[in-house]
């Protein structure tokens, strides 16, 4: 957009006499958030094309690919190579994912996936002891189901592996509060990749379903303390596992 992109320029220096160059894109990203907030860009539709996008907004290609990134940063856009970005529902869990590239880098320093998993604990040791003080009944039925799932699944390695992710779903749940469904999906999207590396085997499943065991008949019993220690001990069991195939610098974290 000549206008846009003249007007910007026209303000592009600060005070230092440095050029700033992203306000020529401040337009088009207002323009095109309105419309995804409003529905006139549906959810899970494909943005226009970029030559219709500089076309209406007589914007240049440089522009309109900044405002597609910064949209895509703020959550409202999900973009792949050499598709068209789609539109996404401006909610808790599209927030996460636009911050997942950054957390996939913080990973990777020293002692990041152990600082991650431990915030992981924190929160869930708050779950498991609001499921065993306020769990309704259809939510300790729905945890009984999944533990059901996970034992039947013990000699499965990969099914296990998502009867796993299930049980601990439903203590995310309980609450009814979107933001920690959204939490624990981002917990998922950002440590799978690592618990990939992790030695599976029958008898480890069977380990932890036992420690699934013990959470739930806390929960049932209505018994905080004893739910949180269980999952306490769960989890730590977990991570002294599976820390030997996490790199050196998380190894040198632990006392």
């Amino acid at each position: 957009m000549k206008q846009i992109e003249n007007s910007a320029d026209s303000n592009s220096a600060d005070s230092s006499g440095v050029t700033a160059r992203p306000r020529a894109a401040d337009a088009v990203i207002a323009a095109l958030e309105e419309r995804i907030v409003s529905g006139k860009l549906p959810v899970d539709s494909p943005l226009p094309a970029e030559r219709d996008l500089m076309q209406q907004f007589h914007a240049s290609r440089t522009v309109v690919r900044e405002a597609i990134a910064a949209l895509a940063n703020r959550g409202l856009l999900e973009c792949k190579p050499r598709f068209r970005p789609i539109v996404r529902k401006p909610d808790y869990t599209a927030a996460l994912q636009a911050i997942g590239g950054t957390v996939g880098h913080l990973l990777d320093e020293r002692g990041g996936v152990k600082n991650l998993y431990d915030s992981r604990v924190f929160l869930e040791r708050a779950l498991v002891r609001e499921a065993a003080r306020a769990a309704r009944r259809e939510d300790v039925l729905e945890l009984r189901e999944a533990l059901a799932v996970n034992e039947a699944a013990v000699s499965d390695l990969d099914e296990f592996y998502a009867t796993d992710v299930a049980f601990h779903g439903v203590l995310y749940r309980v609450p009814r509060n979107p933001i920690f469904l959204a939490v624990q999906q981002a917990y998922i999207d950002w440590l799978s990749p690592h618990w990939e590396k992790m030695p599976r085997s029958k008898e480890r499943n069977l380990v932890n379903y036992k420690s699934h065991e013990r959470i739930f008949l806390a929960i049932e019993d209505r018994d905080p303390d004893a739910a949180e220690q269980a999952l306490i001990s769960h989890l730590n069991a977990a991570w002294e596992y599976v820390r030997a195939t996490f790199d050196h610098g998380d190894l040198e974290r632990q006392p």
